[in-house]
């Protein structure tokens, strides 16, 4: 089983492909840039996580403009971070990159770091979603790729512990790009909650 991971250099996606790596399923990380303001940290992050922990090299796909021209608190500075977060497509935006992806190099399927869609803020967050990408997928491009969420049974606080239980550091979570997670964005206030509850 071959799977192209989507990774962000976060705790949600590392831990992800750390566990499927320990399955021993044949990892395809990809890095989308989609024109976030914390995409050099990210990227950054990404590539030496993957290192120090022995996965596969991670591929970046450049889709910046996207950002740039849909445009919201996490791709402009502008709009405020935590209130304008949603960035409408991103998701299906980023499994449709996958999916490509997978298609040409000839892998079964995506996963993505979605967690228990119980905690979900926006649309593109639940197990519909992934059930109707899989559809549109197959339409699009007349093969079937399994669309995954290998973390969607648990919360962030299980993900912090599962990641802290293998000595998972250094990932970078925060929307802003800024060198100090800002402590305001949905990432920073999604881990701050899930320490509250430990």
């Amino acid at each position: 089983m071959a799977i192209v991971t989507l990774v962000s250099g976060g705790v949600d996606s590392t831990l992800m492909s750390l566990m499927a790596h320990e399955e021993g399923i044949v990892l395809h990380p990809l890095f989308v840039d989609y024109g976030q303001l914390g995409g050099a940290k990210e990227w950054a992050a990404c590539q030496l996580l993957h290192e120090k922990h022995g996965l596969p090299r991670v591929a970046r796909m450049d889709l910046s403009g996207f950002g740039r021209t849909i445009p919201s608190g996490i791709t402009n500075p502008k709009l405020r971070i935590n209130e304008d977060a949603f960035l409408p497509g991103r998701n299906l935006l980023l499994v449709l990159a996958g999916a490509a992806h997978a298609y040409r190099i000839q892998a079964d399927s995506v996963a993505m770091g979605l967690l228990d869609p119980e905690d979900h803020l926006f649309p593109d967050q639940t197990r519909e979603f992934l059930k109707q990408c899989e559809v549109v997928i197959e339409v699009a491009i007349g093969k079937h790729i399994s669309v995954l969420a290998p973390l969607i049974e648990f919360s962030k606080k299980d993900v912090l512990e599962m990641a802290s239980a293998r000595g998972l550091q250094d990932t970078y979570s925060c929307h802003s790009g800024e060198d100090t997670p800002c402590g305001k964005c949905v990432a920073c206030v999604e881990i701050a909650n899930a320490e509250k509850r430990s």
